[in-house]
């Protein structure tokens, strides 16, 4: 058997273990299947979606404690609280912020959300201290062209079952062109290990400031 028939049998069996088991598992990371499986707000923007992601992660902070940290998210506001070296490497000219800025609270359906200086998302609904959902899409050529899907990214703060807060994150992909799957899905293996540092990020800063006079 030559090297390159054992290198794609190799190949082979790797892509297949990944769509069996792990890819699963990143699209779900942290999810119980009522999650998974649940509607959740946005989730009629993109219905009839082809990739859906639902990631979650417990939050030791009431709701009204973690709503302030993703109300201020965006560029040119608090950041997505991720790796922003990365992200500045792509010229998001992004940065994380450690605190509650009053100044970043406001936020209303219509608003643009910002990945970049050049793309933004469109807030689509806003629930304070329970949802925030975005619309939009990352065009194919970066800052130039049109997707070749459409896109709804929820935030969403339900109570958690020993007090606290669930954060659940979802995304949803609606393919418009054949090729779609060819840019989401390996996007979406990136996005999984953004949505773990922000989730994380998120719950850290909570957290560290849950009680605080600080957050109205």
């Amino acid at each position: 058997m030559s090297r390159l028939v054992r290198a794609g049998i190799l190949g082979g069996a790797a892509l297949g273990l990944y769509a069996a088991v792990l890819r699963r598992r990143q699209l779900l990371w942290g999810a119980m299947p009522d999650e998974a499986d649940g509607e959740l707000p946005g989730d009629r923007l993109v219905s009839d979606a082809d990739l859906i992601s639902t990631r979650c992660i417990d939050i030791d902070a009431d709701p009204r404690e973690v709503w302030p940290w993703i109300a201020q998210m965006g560029q040119g506001r608090a950041g997505l609280y991720t790796y922003d070296a990365l992200e500045n490497l792509l010229g998001c000219d992004m940065h994380n912020a450690d605190r509650i800025v009053p100044e970043w609270q406001g936020i209303e359906v219509g608003d643009t959300f910002r990945l970049h200086p050049e793309i933004g998302l469109t807030v689509a609904e806003v629930r304070p201290g329970e949802a925030l959902v975005l619309l939009g899409a990352v065009p194919a050529g970066g800052t130039k062209g049109q997707a070749p899907y459409s896109f709804s990214w929820a935030f969403v703060l339900r109570d958690g079952v020993a007090g606290g807060t669930r954060l659940i994150v979802r995304e949803r992909y609606g393919y418009t062109r054949w090729w779609a799957p060819l840019l989401v899905e390996p996007v979406e293996a990136v996005s999984f290990v953004m949505t773990q540092k922000m989730l994380r990020g998120i719950r850290d800063r909570a957290e560290g400031m849950a009680g605080s006079e600080l957050v109205a």
